[in-house]
Formats: C-alpha cells, structure tokens, sequence
C-alpha cells in the first residue's frame, strides 16, 4: 500500500480539532484551562477521567491508562488501519493527501468500503424517495404527518421493487458486489446477489459521529413476503446491540439537556424531534440492553444522578415486557430512571397525529418513575382484595423496593408499596428489609482474576515532597505550553537534571525535541520517553494544569522553570559555600570562589527580577 507523505500526516493533525472529534463520541466538560474531560469510551465508569487537550492534540484517561492523539482515538474505536484514519480525517477536511513517490491514492478497503457503500446507498434512497414509483412510500409517511422537509431532515428514503436496482446503480460507483454484501445492503441467493430492501420505505442508521452504518425498512407492499421491519445485517461496521437510531441527530441535546427518551421506532423519534423532545433515540430491531446504556452515558456525560432516561412503552403486554427487561438494566445508569405511556396507549407518531405536538410534549412531562411503574406491574398480577393476594404481591414488589440504589428513596416506595396493598407501614417495611438481606447475601459470581499489568508510573506514584511537585509542574507546564513561553529559558531549565527518575525520563525526552512550537511535537516527546515512564509523559501532557487562563498558564511555565533555575543556582551557591571555608580567603582560590559566588548571586537576582 503507497504511504501517506509525513508532512500530510501532521498538517491533516494540525487541522483537525480532537476535541471536536472525541466530543461527538463522548460528551466533554470544559475542565479548566484547554482541557475537557468525560466519561471514558474505553472502559466503564460513573465518575468522569478522561481527559482530552485539544490544544496539545491529545487524550489520556487517568482510570484505564488509555491515551494517544486523534489518529489513535479512531483506530481504537472505529478498528481502522492509521492510513484509514488518516484518510477519513482527511476527507473530512477535504484535504487532498500525497502519497510517497507520487503514487496515487490507493483504493480503499476494508471498514473505510462499507462506510462507502453506507453513504453512497444512502444518497441512492434519498433520490428515489422523489421518483414516481415512490408514490406509496411518500403516501405512508403523508398519513403519519411527515412532509417532505420532514422526509429531508432524516434523510429518509426508498429501495425500489426489483433485484437489481440498487446494485447496479452502485456498482457504476465502484463497488464490487462482495463489498455491498459485507455492508449488508445484498442479499446472497441461489440465483446470486439482490436487493435486501426492495420495495420498501427506508430510514439510514448512523453512528453517533453521523456516519452512515446501515438501514431500516418498513414494508409498503401487499406482496412483499418479508417482515414488517427489516434491519441491515450484522456487518464489521453494524452492531445492532449498540446503535440508536437517531443519536446522531440527538446527542446535543441529550448532552446539554441530561436527559434521553427512548421511544420503539423511527416515526416515533421523528414524531417526538418534530414535536419539539429532540432527545429521542430507538434502538434498531432488538431490545435495550447495556451496550446502548453505555452508549448512552458517554453522550449524557452520566456522571451524576441529575440526569434523566425516559422510557416509552405500549400498555400492552409486549411493552410491559419491554419495561421490565429495560428494569433489569436500570441500575447501570447513574441518572434517575422514568416511564412515559401516552393516553389511550398510543405511541408517540400516533399521539402526534391525532392531538398535535404539545401532547407528545406532555407525555414525557407526566413521566412516572421506572420503580413506581415496575411495582404496579407486578402488583397486577394479584388480586388484591384477598389475604393470599396481597402476601403474593409483597412478595413480588419487596424485592424490588430492596434493590432501589438510593437508600434515601426506598422509605418513601415502602410508603407507595403500603398504600397500593393496603398494608401495614411496618409489615411492609419488614418485607423489605428481608428481601434486601436476601439480595446481599446471595453468592457472588465466581471472577477469574486477570493477570496483573505491568505497574505504570503515573502522577499519583510520584514522591510527595516539594522538589518533586516542583519539577512536576514546570514539565506539565513544558508539555502543555511549551510552544507559547521563552524557548531559551525552557531550554536551560530542561538541561538540568531532575531528582525523580521518571521526571527525568520525561525531561530528557522533552529536551531532544528541536521544534517546540510545531504542531504534534508532544506526540514525539511522548514517543521518545522511555519506559516504564511514557505513560508518565501522557500524564503531564493531559492533566489540569494549576492556571485559570492561557496566559497565567504561560507566566505560570516560565515561572516554574525560573524557578528550576534559581534551585539549581542555590544548590551550586550551597557547595561554593562550603568549599569557600576549606581555603584561604586572601588566595587565588579564595578569591575565585568570591566571584563565582558574586556571579551566581547576579543570575539569580536577574531570574527573580524577570519573574
């Protein structure tokens, strides 16, 4: 494969905002001066330690170690090969790259195909939702209240009748009919490959950073055998566990607003963006489960229980099913939990139509906590006019006022639980307090245990003492701001050697970087430091630096590295001293000390004066 020229590589990194890129994965945080921090995409966690400094051009998380630049961020995530990361950010800047020897741009392959193939077929859609034989698809959608704006904002569109209709059109594109079944957008027969979504109204399902990774389709044809609903295939870039219809158009607002509605399909999210609850998403084809919860709390920025996650759910039995496997994953989430039924059991593109926008605002207004709503479940399964129904139905629901994580809710759901059986407060609250028991003392799951990693050296290891916070922060304080401070004072502090044996690694490594003020030379001092102590380096990169603005924090570098300076003159005034006392003060010696001591005191005046 011909390689990316190095100078595009760079400039494709200088031109690219990370904190723009992370940030439509993960919902970022202004957390002092150029740094934002969020709830990390690479392992689970309640309390947010990621951090991302678009300035430097770089991540770390202090929980799980992970760390890298943008290029690094969309490998990791998105499985891509550098060259396919590089390429992708590219285009995104529509910056033309180069590649060595004048090669031409290789073809893509891979994951970077079935993107391709995702959009491409996307815009296919799209056109022929304004063909004539779309009459039924335009027809469907009318009926539903959504006009062709409506049909524009959420790109929805339609797969023609026929076998062939999409593959050829794609095929004139480039795409082989082995990339199109990879991307699930063909079906493999006897008679070899067709059109999976013929004849069939069509909506494009995207990822959270807005790029194309599949389709659903609704039926419109009596003579269409399929199902109702039918979904793209699992496919490298299509997990239907994890994606949310929707998110992409939704995840602003779920980040500023705290709040997630989560409705069964794609007119009831258009229903509910159109009505105003831009916070809506669906799952596609399969119930919720925790990968979307995880998805979830990344956008949410989940890190408190001021947050909220409404559920809607039909009346009927199928969504009391839903309510109660949504129950079973409550207590993942960090945000307080609700159910929305609208009136009537209509479903939120229904509501709409019948009784305007306002009601379908109402709906998710009137919620009813998840608990409150999971107890009546349970409890009308009893008959509650008799003895034995209502011991059967505290039975039921005390477990489930047990496992309220909130210790400070569960007196008051004892309450809701008395009042709804008819119970005795204390005979209720008993109940509870023996399910709770019940519930902690049930054997733990058996957990093998992981291979220990390798100790890292991080900040938090580092001795507690002044010399070394001192050598701490005026490396941070290099790292973050060495393109904007005195280049010559850095370089004079960076040439004296550090008391901390990892402070030092990194230092060395920051002091063989020749060009602090190019973009990505961080990137390089990272690269350099040796282990066990790059980590380190990531760390001092991505830190909150102790400066309220940009420009305390470069007063407050340059300070710091006077203040290595003035450490080291000190230390060199201390042994002049000394030696001054073992000769004679009116010999040559003596007074060569004298002046070697006039000197030091004039350096170090002149550092302080320029602080």
């Amino acid at each position: 494969m011909a390689r990316i020229k190095q100078s595009d590589v760079e400039e494709v990194k200088a031109r690219t905002d990370i904190g723009e890129v992370i940030g439509e994965r993960v919902a970022l945080k202004s957390a002092g001066v150029g740094s934002l921090k969020g709830l990390c995409p690479f392992h689970d966690e309640r309390s947010p330690s990621f951090h991302v400094r678009p300035q430097v051009g770089f991540y770390h998380c202090f929980g799980c170690g992970q760390s890298g630049d943008v290029y690094t961020f969309l490998r990791e995530m998105d499985h891509l090969s550098f060259t396919e990361a590089v390429e992708r950010l590219a285009a995104r800047l529509g910056y033309p790259l180069h590649y060595e020897d004048g090669a031409a741009a290789p073809e893509q392959s891979g994951r970077a195909r079935l993107y391709a193939a995702n959009t491409a077929a996307a815009e296919y859609f799209r056109a022929q939702l304004l063909t004539p034989e779309a009459e039924t698809a335009r027809r469907f959608l009318g009926e539903r209240g959504f006009d062709a704006g409506a049909a524009a904002h959420f790109s929805v569109g339609y797969a023609p009748k026929g076998w062939s209709n999409l593959p050829h059109a794609l095929r004139a594109q480039g795409f082989s009919d082995e990339e199109l079944l990879a991307a699930g957008l063909l079906s493999q027969g006897q008679r070899g490959a067709y059109d999976r979504f013929r004849g069939r109204l069509i909506w494009p399902i995207r990822d959270v950073s807005g790029q194309t990774i599949g389709f659903g389709a609704r039926k419109l044809f009596d003579d269409d055998q399929g199902p109702k609903y039918l979904n793209t295939p699992e496919t490298a870039i299509y997990k239907k566990s994890s994606v949310l219809y929707g998110l992409d158009l939704a995840k602003k607002s779920i980040s500023r607003e705290h709040r997630v509605v989560v409705v069964e399909g794609y007119t009831d999210v258009m229903a509910c963006h159109l009505a105003g609850v831009t916070t809506a998403i669906a799952t596609c084809g399969t119930a919720f489960g925790s990968d979307h919860i995880t998805v979830l709390r990344r956008v949410m920025g989940d890190d408190s229980a001021s947050g909220e996650v409404v559920f809607t759910f039909d009346p009927d039995a199928a969504g009391q099913k839903a309510a109660l496997r949504a129950f079973g994953e409550e207590k993942r989430f960090a945000a307080q939990t609700y159910v929305a039924v609208a009136p009537d059991g209509l479903d939120p593109c229904d509501l709409r139509l019948n009784r305007g926008d306002a009601a379908v605002r109402a709906v998710v207004e009137d919620k009813r906590p998840m608990f409150e709503f999971v107890i009546d479940q349970r409890l009308s399964a009893f008959d509650l006019s008799s003895v034995e129904g209502q011991v059967g139905a505290l039975r039921a629901a005390a477990p489930i006022v047990a496992d309220i994580r909130d210790r400070a809710l569960r007196p008051g759901y004892v309450r809701v639980l008395a009042r709804r059986l008819g119970m005795d407060l204390g005979e209720v609250g008993a109940a509870v307090q023996r399910a709770s028991r019940t519930s902690s003392q049930a054997p733990a799951e058996q957990i093998t245990t992981p291979e220990a990693p390798a100790p890292r050296v991080t900040l938090a290891s580092l001795p507690r003492t002044s010399a070394v916070a001192l050598e701490r922060d005026a490396l941070m304080g290099a790292l973050q701001y060495g393109h904007a401070v005195d280049a010559a004072l850095i370089d004079r502090a960076l040439t004296l050697p550090m008391s901390d044996p990892g402070l030092d690694a990194v230092r060395t490594a920051v002091a063989s970087q020749p060009d602090r003020t190019r973009v990505g030379w961080t990137s390089h001092a990272v690269e350099a430091t040796r282990e066990p102590y790059r980590s380190l380096t990531v760390e001092l990169l991505t830190a909150d630096f102790p400066a309220r603005t940009e420009d305390a924090a470069r007063a407050s570098t340059e300070a710091l590295a006077r203040h290595l300076l003035v450490r080291a003159i000190d230390r060199e005034k201390a042994q002049l001293l000394a030696a001054v006392q073992r000769v004679d003060a009116t010999s040559e010696q003596g007074r060569a000390v004298r002046v070697q001591l006039r000197d030091l005191d004039a350096k170090r005046r002149e550092l302080m004066d320029a602080q």
